[in-house]
């Protein structure tokens, strides 16, 4: 039988865990994450905001948490309901594009990638109260020199900008 994971610290979102020689990052109460490729006419939204972890910006994708405020909230609900508060549109459809660990050697968090399909514009975006999100709408075909442009401008990249490069993702 495998030996459990001790609990280190333990805060009201994340907890420091240890197994044998390993020590990781796990989240709490089964909360879980939702990222969202947002792809509008030709067009895939991204977000930036400032990320204290790392003391920049952060060009990303639309994410949010599944789970933090609402137990038991599905995965479809929250990706919809994250992508209208960040970005300020509807999808009509989620399509779940699968489960992914952005960093397995150090955190036990997950998150479920999901495509938005027929999306309409209907607010302004940029989060809830607290936060600062501002929203790009980058013609696919651009993706990649706004990348390096932030990139040069000082900005931080979160890894899931990668399947951007992917075309399977993008239709």
């Amino acid at each position: 039988m495998s030996e459990e994971a001790a609990i280190a610290w333990q805060g009201n979102y994340i907890c420091i865990k240890t197994k044998g020689t390993w020590e990781y990052v796990s989240r709490v109460r089964g909360i879980s994450a939702a990222v969202i490729l947002a792809i509008d006419e030709g067009h895939v939204l991204l977000v930036e905001q400032y990320r204290v972890p790392i003391g920049r910006k952060c060009l990303e994708l639309p994410a949010g948490l599944i789970g933090d405020e609402e137990e038991g909230e599905e995965v479809h609900a929250a990706a919809r309901r994250e992508l209208e508060e960040e970005t300020g549109y509807r999808a009509a459809h989620m399509v779940d594009l699968g489960r992914f660990h952005a960093s397995p050697g150090m955190s036990s968090e997950g998150f479920s990638l999901l495509r938005a399909e027929a999306l309409t514009k209907v607010g302004e975006g940029g989060g809830v109260e607290g936060e600062d999100i501002i929203v790009h709408r980058i013609p696919v075909a651009e993706v990649q020199d706004f990348i390096e442009q932030k990139r040069r401008e000082g900005f931080a990249m979160d890894v899931k900008l990668l399947l951007l490069l992917g075309q399977s993702f993008l239709s």
